[in-house]
């Protein structure tokens, strides 16, 4: 079964790159009620799943906090403030090698992961904020 390309889907596709900068569902609903406020929240977090399902958009899992989504569809990793919450990509290499590996000892296949980091962003560590 084809899934429609709807207005709404576009909208809250159009929010997460505009943003640019992991929002939360609740930051893309926030962003997408700015200019239409008669889309419901419903409607963003059901489309944030469908895009992400359609590989449009990256799903970060936020274990103990809110998921975040991604425009950025290239393998890399992210980092977050453990003080103030500053989300960001993380440069690092050898994801492939990982998934491989992975694959090998465990028997599995279609192996892929996300890394999050996490750790003092700069403005933290400058404001002693440890």
């Amino acid at each position: 079964m084809e899934k429609r390309n709807t207005i709404q889907k576009q909208l809250v596709l159009d929010a997460v790159f505009r943003l640019a900068n992991h929002p939360t569902a609740e930051e893309v609903y926030a962003e997408v009620a700015r200019s239409h406020p008669t889309v419901s929240k419903a409607t963003v977090y059901r489309n944030l799943g469908s895009l992400s399902e359609d590989g449009l958009l990256r799903h970060i899992k936020m274990p103990g906090g809110a998921d975040r989504f991604d425009h950025m569809l290239l393998e890399h990793h992210h980092i977050i403030c453990t003080q103030c919450g500053c989300f960001a990509d993380a440069p690092a290499s050898g994801s492939a090698a990982l998934d491989e590996a992975v694959a090998r000892q465990t028997g599995y296949s279609g192996v892929s992961h996300d890394i999050v980091f996490r750790g003092l962003c700069p403005e933290c560590a400058k404001a002693g904020k440890a």
